[in-house]
């Protein structure tokens, strides 16, 4: 089972500050709910895990990502990943496409991603994988967008204000919470059904 999804979201922050938060894959990889970095082989290799709980049931997927790209010119980056849990019924891959474009004083940040499912992980999903997957998408830029402010500050700290590498992710601050150390899959599924209510319900008021 495969799902695609093409987005646009707005940022309230310079895109400099944006890109540099985006080189830092350990930092972005944690914006995820429930992913984690474990192993940086090389400056392009690394391995990770992502925890999904449905219910009582929680699924643990182990695996490698890989950075294709990271086109400082165009701000743009390219990953892969694939991974399967330890009993081996289930598999998921993505490749994700993700820039940062200027917008005056502020950011968008785009991404297209393809994510496959198969195995009991895809059974499981069925219909709700593609709108849970943008809620998950959503729980991502929000956890991104939490972090940013961090990163200004210290590009402001800098003489000149120039945007530096980074090799670890911003500390927390009281403004910006943790990612959940899993992803609950009812939880998004409540998330879905809500949006879809609040549909209904507009359409029927308009």
């Amino acid at each position: 089972m495969k799902v695609v999804l093409e987005k646009v979201f707005p940022l309230a922050a310079t895109a400099d500050s944006a890109w540099q938060l985006m080189q830092d894959i350990e930092a972005v990889a944690g914006c995820m709910p429930g992913a984690k970095i474990t192993e940086r082989v090389d400056a392009t290799h690394y391995k990770g895990t992502i925890t999904v709980r449905l219910g009582p049931a929680t699924m643990s997927f182990k695996g490698d990502i890989e950075v294709l790209d990271l086109d400082r010119a165009s701000r743009r980056l390219h990953l892969t990943g694939k991974g399967a849990d330890a009993s081996g019924t289930s598999a998921a891959s993505m490749d994700l496409v993700a820039a940062v474009r200027a917008t005056g004083e502020s950011c968008e940040l785009t991404g297209k991603s393809e994510v496959t499912m198969s195995g009991k992980a895809a059974s499981l999903g069925g219909r709700l994988m593609g709108p849970v997957s943008e809620q998950m998408l959503r729980q991502f830029v929000a956890n991104f967008a939490a972090r940013l402010p961090a990163v200004q500050a210290q590009q402001t700290a800098l003489p000149g204000g120039a945007a530096q590498p980074q090799t670890q992710p911003p500390a927390a601050t009281p403004d910006t919470a943790a990612p959940p150390s899993e992803l609950n899959g009812l939880a998004l599924a409540w998330a879905v059904v809500r949006d879809w209510l609040r549909g209904i319900f507009s359409r029927k008021t308009a």
